[in-house]
C-alpha cells in the first residue's frame, strides 16, 4: 500500500503544486464554462482528461511511444490556449463549447501525459508494481483535478451569484487570462 500512497501523492502534487501552472490553467479553461449545476459534466470532463493522460503514461512506461520533450513542453501550453480560445469563440453557445471540451480534454490529456512521462517512466519502470504505481498516480491526479474544479466552481458561485457578474463576461475574462498566460508559455517554449 505504501507504493500506492507514494504514487497517489505524486499524482496529487502533479496538479496541485506551484510548478503545475500549466495543468491548473488547463483545468480552469475546461471548467470555467460550467456552473455548480453542471458538476456531473465537469467530473466527466476531468475524468476524460485523466484517461488521456493515463493512456499516454502507460504507453510511455512500457516504451511503446516516445516523443521529444521539447515538443511536448511546447504543445502543452498550445492545448491550453486552444481550449481557452474555444471558450471565447463558443461563449454564447454554452452547450456546444461544453461538448467540444470533452474531446479537447481527452485528446489534450494525451499530450499532457507525455509531459510527465519521461520523469515517471524511470521510476515506474524500476518498480515491480507498474500497474499499481500508475493506478495510484492517476487516482492522485484525478483527486487533485477534482479539488481544483471544486475551487473553480466555488469561486464561480461567488462571482456569478453573489456579485451578480454576467456568466458570459466571467467565461471571457477567465478564458482571456488563461489564453494570454498559456500563449506566453508557448512562446517561451518554442522548440526551434
Amino acid at each position: 500500500m505504501s507504493d500506492f500512497a507514494f504514487y497517489f501523492k505524486m499524482g496529487w502534487e502533479h496538479i496541485i503544486s506551484r510548478d503545475a501552472l500549466d495543468h491548473q490553467l488547463f483545468v480552469l479553461a475546461l471548467a470555467c464554462v460550467y456552473s455548480i449545476r453542471d458538476i456531473k459534466k465537469v467530473l466527466i470532463l476531468v475524468t476524460a482528461f485523466t484517461i488521456g493522460h493515463s493512456l499516454t503514461l502507460a504507453l510511455s512506461v512500457y516504451d511503446i511511444i516516445r516523443f521529444p520533450s521539447k515538443w511536448v513542453e511546447f504543445l502543452i501550453p498550445c492545448t491550453i490556449f486552444i481550449t481557452a480560445l474555444n471558450n471565447v469563440i463558443q461563449v454564447d453557445n454554452k452547450g456546444k463549447s461544453a461538448r467540444i471540451n470533452y474531446y479537447l480534454a481527452l485528446f489534450f490529456g494525451l499530450i499532457h501525459g507525455m509531459g510527465f512521462a519521461n520523469a515517471i517512466r524511470i521510476m515506474l519502470a524500476s518498480d515491480q508494481t507498474i500497474g499499481w504505481g500508475l493506478f495510484g498516480f492517476n487516482i492522485g491526479l484525478e483527486a487533485g483535478q477534482i479539488f481544483c474544479v471544486a475551487i473553480i466552481l466555488i469561486v464561480s458561485i461567488l462571482f456569478l451569484n453573489l456579485l451578480k457578474i454576467n456568466r458570459r463576461d466571467w467565461v471571457v475574462f477567465l478564458s482571456a487570462g488563461v489564453f494570454a498566460l498559456s500563449l506566453k508559455m508557448a512562446l517561451e517554449r518554442l522548440p526551434f
